[in-house]
């Protein structure tokens, strides 16, 4: 049996000892709709807040109070499809996350707001940071595609239609003219 030499057993302890007492990086949190129209409802940026809520995606959650989803809840053995993990996942931003990853204006009533497409927002929002894409990227920010989509607009959902994506993708277009 060959042992452990002790210079290597002091290493990893030491090693240990570094990583366990090393600060957790700070993940970012989930800020709200409201965080985002501060900078994104003016007409002269291309008004993306005004596009979103002409979108299904802003009343996503509503939605799942209509009488349409009941049924389609009561069907699946779900006694409230406003409360299920399994409907809310894909209607609410940030569904399932720990509390303490939601800033205090995030509201669940907002739907699939900004952030189920371009990610948790608290390190991104300052607008200095989102002048410069790549330094938003580098906080975070999400350039959502098909993929992105497609963790919601699959044939998990019973209400799944053929998904394409650069048809549904134009339909939410909100780009910024400024860029």
């Amino acid at each position: 049996m060959r042992r452990f030499p002790a210079f290597l057993a002091l290493f990893v302890a030491f090693a240990l000892v570094v990583v366990l007492s090393a600060p957790a990086a700070a993940e970012n949190t989930y800020v709200g709709v409201d965080s985002c129209k501060m900078c994104h409802k003016k007409e002269d940026k291309g008004d993306q807040y005004g596009k979103w809520q002409a979108t299904k995606h802003a009343n996503a959650y509503a939605t799942l109070a209509s009488d349409a989803a009941k049924e389609i809840a009561s069907g699946k053995g779900i006694a409230n499809a406003q409360e299920a993990p399994e409907c809310l996942k894909c209607h609410v931003t940030a569904a399932g996350v720990d509390a303490s990853m939601l800033d205090k204006k995030y509201k669940v009533e907002d739907g699939v707001g900004c952030e189920s497409c371009h990610g948790a927002g608290s390190e991104y929002k300052n607008m200095k940071i989102m002048k410069d894409l790549e330094a938003a990227k580098a906080a975070g920010l999400l350039i959502p595609d098909e993929d992105t989509c497609k963790k919601c607009h699959n044939e998990e959902s019973p209400t799944f239609k053929e998904f394409d994506f650069a048809a549904r993708s134009a339909e939410i277009a909100h780009p910024n003219p400024s860029k």
